[in-house]
Order: structure tokens, then sequence, then C-alpha cells
């Protein structure tokens, strides 16, 4: 059993230390991760330029790189040169903030897992919500990931489903119980600040909320806002089924 790691926060993120050690004795553990933060990168991989390489001392068997890349880089990089054969999972994580909603489209943490099941391989996204990583206790992320992949492990997934799992940062006793959920549809609502540069140029930072632009009940959103661990079996696939039939009766023919 080959587990790869990996994430968007970079390798010295303290969540994906904290899933490499829950993750001792489940298999032989490959940690492939972007050399810096790398959040909100969505499935974004380098062309143009070389991606070069470090190696990671804290990894134990020399099974630890620094990609000065992308995650999905990291992803690529590991299945086709850096690891001796395809892992037989992928786990992206432990992310600092949430998954949920529309953040899936953005976040490279779930592009890392999705590049990983693009390729048929078990994949899990792993993130508790908060941001705030260096004061953070991943017990609970820790020992719910590790559950979830022996329970992939033994199961195993559909070709193409990342399972994403989402934390709620409470205390153990607040937590109340796990939620198999789908993403709530939501889009973020955008504040933009102009703030003149040194030299007299134009520089506008931009701040997010995350707003539903449908019902929460039974989605991502509403389990972690309510206390619960939310688990999601997600998907690339875009194709709108239903516009499809019916665009087949439109007159596009020359």
């Amino acid at each position: 059993m080959r587990i790869l790691i990996t994430n968007d926060d970079g390798y010295s993120a303290p969540g994906i230390r904290a899933i490499y050690e829950a993750l001792e004795g489940l298999g032989e553990r490959w940690l492939v991760a972007p050399a810096d933060q790398r959040s909100g990168v969505s499935h974004a991989f380098t062309i143009c330029n070389p991606l070069r390489v470090d190696t990671i001392d804290w990894v134990e068997g020399n099974r630890g790189y620094a990609v000065h890349g992308m995650p999905v880089d990291a992803v690529k990089l590991a299945m086709r040169s850096l690891m001796p054969s395809f892992p037989d999972l992928v786990v992206s994580g432990i992310n600092s903030g949430e998954n949920t909603g529309v953040d899936l489209l953005y976040s490279g943490t779930v592009a890392a897992a999705m590049e990983g099941a693009l390729y048929g391989i078990p994949s899990i996204a792993l993130s508790l919500t908060t941001h705030d990583q260096e004061n953070s206790d991943f017990s609970i992320a820790q020992e719910f990931g590790r559950k979830m992949c022996e329970e992939v492990i033994s199961r195993g997934l559909p070709p193409g489903v990342v399972i994403n799992v989402n934390v709620p940062t409470l205390s153990r006793e607040k937590i109340l119980g796990v939620k198999v959920t789908s993403q709530a549809e939501s889009r973020y609502d955008e504040e933009v600040e102009f703030r003149p540069d040194e030299n007299g140029g134009q520089s506008y930072w931009l701040s997010y909320k995350k707003v539903l632009t449908g019902t929460a009940s039974g989605t991502d959103i509403e389990a972690i806002r309510n206390g619960y661990i939310s688990v999601s079996p997600i998907q690339a696939k875009f194709t709108n089924h239903d516009l499809l039939s019916i665009m087949k009766m439109w007159k596009l023919k020359k």
C-alpha cells in the first residue's frame, strides 16, 4: 500500500505534518507537496517552465519532496517520476480552512485529490475549518482522516470520485457526529479596495464572502455550521445532462 500525501498550503504546513503522522502504519507514506503556499490555484499546472524539486528531510525513507509548482504539479510528478509506481491512495490536506460549496472550484487541496481521481486512484481531500493552523488542534481531523482512509482502502471508490471531508473547528464534545452531504450551491461576494502603491501605481485588494444561492439543507455548509463533520462524494464531470437532451432539439445546423 503506497499513500501519496499532498496539499496546497505547502510541505511545511502543520496540517500536512498532522495527516502524515496520523497515517503511520497504514502504508508506505510518500509526501510530495508544493514548496510554497498555493491556496486558491484550483487545477492549475505548469506547462512552459521547469519544475524544481527539493527533498524534505523530515519524511522517513527519503520519500518526501517539495515541488516548486502547483498542487497538481506535485501529484503529476509524484505519479510519473518520484514514486516507483502509482499510489494506491491520494490524501490531500489537512487544509487550512473549509472547502465547501463554491470553494471546490477554487481549492488547490481539492484539485490535488481530483488529479489522483482522474487516474482512477481513490482520493480524499481533508480540511479543517480554521485558517489558524499554527494554533489548531488537529487531533479530531487526524483521527477521522485515518478512519476515512481505512474505509476507502477497504471499500474502494468509483473511478473519478473524491471524498471531500470538512471537520469543524470545535472541541471534541461539541462535534455532534458525521453527515454525508452534497455540495452547497454558493458563490463569492467580492469587495474591492483600492490602495495606491509607493510608486504611484494602482493596486487592488479583493476580499471574499461566501453566500448561499440555494438551500442549505443536506449540504456541506449546513453540516459544519451545525457542528457535524461533512463527508461529500464529488467528481469532475461538468456536463448538464438535463440540458444536453434539450439542446439536441435546438436548430444548430448550418
